[in-house]
């Protein structure tokens, strides 16, 4: 297989929102980037997509994805599924579909990339959440499976770092992720994307296990001080 002139990204996720931007963002730092998304992008062919809700069928679709591909030097894992609902309320398919999208998929998609990452020494970002260790009433479905890409994220810290491959879980707070979101108390996709390049940008003989971000303005709390005590 003939080698690459530079290094090779998979970002799930891409076509729009935060995926989008840190697709942008490697461009730019010289990655040649290949996209696995539900459909395609608007600005470039995407010759795979995947239906994240059938991890063995995305687990395939990376595979394709990376077809010829001699090394994969970056994958980024940000595709996600945000349905809310209560414990009492939450219906089995939006259970199911997050398990399968936020948590199933990205171990399947992970699997399917290691023989590649292990060749070039690459580097795994996981898109986790701070839902993953702030829940919030309405959210079961999603901060328990960012609860468990935490886990996923140290096990493969553990695991791979002896085939050199390095994880990063990277969980943002608030983003601005729909296109006409203003608001000043959220952070932009770019500079998640930021983010993003600059722990991939770090030496080899170094890992950002965990990265938790928070937007740089605070909105007043709708409680504060000690009444905070009794909404625990």
């Amino acid at each position: 297989m003939p080698d690459l002139p530079g290094p090779l990204a998979l970002v799930t996720g891409s076509n729009r929102g935060t995926g989008r931007a840190i697709r942008s963002r490697l461009l730019a730092d010289g990655y040649a980037v290949r996209c696995l998304n539900r459909t395609p992008c608007a600005d470039h062919t995407d010759p795979v997509t995947a239906d994240f809700a059938d991890p063995d069928a995305a687990a395939r679709a990376a595979v394709l994805a990376l077809a010829g591909a001699p090394r994969l030097d970056l994958l980024v894992v940000n595709a996600v599924t945000r349905g809310f609902g209560t414990v009492a309320e939450v219906g089995a398919r939006d259970w199911d579909e997050a398990v399968a999208v936020n948590l199933t998929t990205p171990v399947r998609v992970v699997q399917a990339a290691l023989p590649l990452l292990r060749r070039s020494e690459g580097h795994i970002v996981l898109m986790g959440s701070h839902a993953g260790s702030r829940p919030f009433e309405g959210g079961l479905a999603y901060c328990a499976t960012k609860a468990a890409l935490k886990q996923v994220a140290e096990v493969l810290l553990m695991e791979e770092r002896r085939h050199g491959v390095r994880t990063t879980l990277l969980s943002p707070g608030a983003i601005r992720n729909l296109d006409d979101d203003d608001s000043a108390y959220k952070m932009s996709v770019e500079s998640v994307a930021d983010v993003v390049s600059w722990a991939a940008a770090t030496p080899r003989d170094t890992v950002l296990g965990e990265i938790e971000l928070r937007p740089g303005r605070l909105d007043r709390p709708p409680v504060v001080g000690l009444d905070r005590l009794q909404y625990v």
